[in-house]
């Protein structure tokens, strides 16, 4: 058995880890990364990039059968099924090597290449290796949630984890799950030629803001997605190529595919926590410094219980680096985190929803309101759909929704707003170029200023008593 003592042990080479072994080492720490699995983790290989590059597959596909409008001629694209794979695999292959061993070793790091578990307060085991550190930081992510669905261990299904090695096109896929990684999925796949049925057991989208979510929604059915609500399945059953989903309901959907995407569960089942003193339940307990119950171990990303988003787990590797390194407080917040399902159109979301911000001022509430349909941008590109809704409480946005395109590029405008405490007027004083998307947020935080100025008869009678007196 191998010994080593090192400052820092990272548990897991996804993109929270990788980001604190990274920026650890750069800084003269010495760092020890366990990866049992493949470097870079979920989003690299099963989550945000292929997802994103099949689902930019779809696009284009529905570019070609709705080009009429633009007087180009819709075409009945002929779609290889295998071949958009094969363009998720070599969008993988090409960021893969910012996440791979090499490089990392390349900055000093040690990488060992098994999963570790805690055997005491102070040492983790990885194969026949015993790693003795000041820190351990647990980054190992999460992975695909599959329900004790009667009938589901005797029917073939995929998850994330396996779905983009399917080459097979499925005729017809069911999609147990209507959050955003069933949304994404069905709409790529229905775009890419397939029939596709989301089966979801309460509200498609049911964490977002229920009117921006109907927007999406309302899209997606007019594309000829079938979503089914309020649809629990009880039972699963039959054979490859013929499954059926009863629901509580009676309902039964047929189909010839299933993906299972109800969600994620964290990975702590290898871990050894006890042995730790790490306490923790489907997640383990951290306090804002995403410090665990032994203060010697971290816990970031997926396994800290919070939003479950890869830029999270970033957020959270720069939080704790100013606390390994320099033994300075750090602490995390969430008001500032935005998150996107990449659906088209897309819906984002930073902060509090509508109804989160009802709940909590009250009256003192301002939502302002810009219809993305009147976006000189939108308009110009057949894109004119959508709406974004800013919440505001004393001159300053507390969240901001955003249902249209490119709304996951929008919204960081609102992180940033809220993260820095900026008022609308500092946002309305911003200057976007013409025409573009971005003056969707200059036209939001304008109209929160709309009833104060152009519906104020005090506005009005000093504006006259100026024009009367001044030469």
């Amino acid at each position: 058995m191998k010994r080593i003592k090192t400052d820092i042990c990272v548990i897991g080479g996804g993109s929270g880890g990788l980001s604190v072994a990274a920026g650890a080492s750069q800084m003269g720490a010495k760092v020890v990364l366990l990866e049992g699995h493949l470097m870079g983790g979920d989003c690299l290989n099963f989550g945000c990039v292929p997802s994103k590059a099949l689902i930019a597959a779809g696009k284009q596909a529905h570019a070609l059968r709705n080009g009429e409008k633009f007087g180009v001629a819709n075409v009945i694209p002929d779609v290889s099924y295998s071949g958009a794979k094969d363009h998720v695999r070599r969008v993988i292959d090409h960021i893969a090597p910012v996440d791979s061993q090499e490089r990392f070793e390349g900055l000093g790091v040690q990488v060992i290449r098994e999963f570790g578990h805690f055997i005491s307060k102070t040492e983790v085991q990885a194969g026949d290796t015993i790693i003795k550190a000041r820190r351990f930081v647990i980054s190992t992510g999460s992975s695909p949630f599959v329900p004790p669905i009667p009938g589901l261990d005797k029917v073939p299904y995929e998850t994330n984890e396996t779905i983009f090695d399917l080459r097979e096109k499925p005729e017809h896929l069911l999609i147990v799950g209507g959050g955003p990684i069933g949304i994404e999925l069905a709409q790529a796949h229905l775009r890419l030629g397939c029939k596709v049925t989301v089966i979801e057991g309460m509200k498609a989208m049911g964490r977002d803001d229920p009117e921006m979510a109907g927007i999406v929604l309302e899209k997606l059915r007019a594309d000829g997605l079938e979503i089914a609500e309020d649809a629990l399945a009880a039972e699963i059953r039959g054979k490859s190529g013929a499954i059926e989903i009863e629901a509580k309901d009676g309902r039964v959907f047929k189909g010839t595919h299933l993906l299972m995407a109800v969600g994620r569960k964290a990975n702590i089942g290898k871990l050894n926590l006890e042995k730790a003193g790490v306490q923790a339940d489907r997640t383990i307990k951290v306090g804002s410094d995403l410090r665990t119950t032994n203060r010697r171990v971290y816990a970031i990303g997926d396994v800290a219980g919070q939003l479950q988003f890869t830029h999270v787990a970033g957020y959270h590797a720069g939080v704790i680096i100013r606390s390994l390194l320099f033994a300075l407080p750090s602490r995390t917040k969430q008001d500032h985190i935005p998150w996107a399902t990449y659906t088209d159109p897309e819906l984002a979301q930073v902060g509090l929803t509508e109804t989160q911000a009802r709940e909590k001022y009250g009256d003192g509430l301002f939502v302002s309101r810009f219809d993305i349909g009147e976006n000189d941008r939108a308009i110009a590109e057949g894109k004119a759909m959508g709406l974004i809704k800013v919440m505001v409480v004393k001159g300053r946005p507390v969240g901001a929704s955003i249902v249209g395109p490119s709304a996951g590029e929008m919204v960081s405008l609102w992180s940033l707003a809220i993260a820095n405490r900026l008022k609308m007027a500092q946002v309305a004083a911003m200057i976007a170029p013409y025409p573009t998307l971005s003056e969707v947020n200059k036209r939001a935080a304008g109209a929160y200023f709309t009833p104060k100025l152009f519906d104020n008869p005090t506005v009005k009678r000093v504006v006259r008593l100026v024009q009367r007196m001044v030469p």
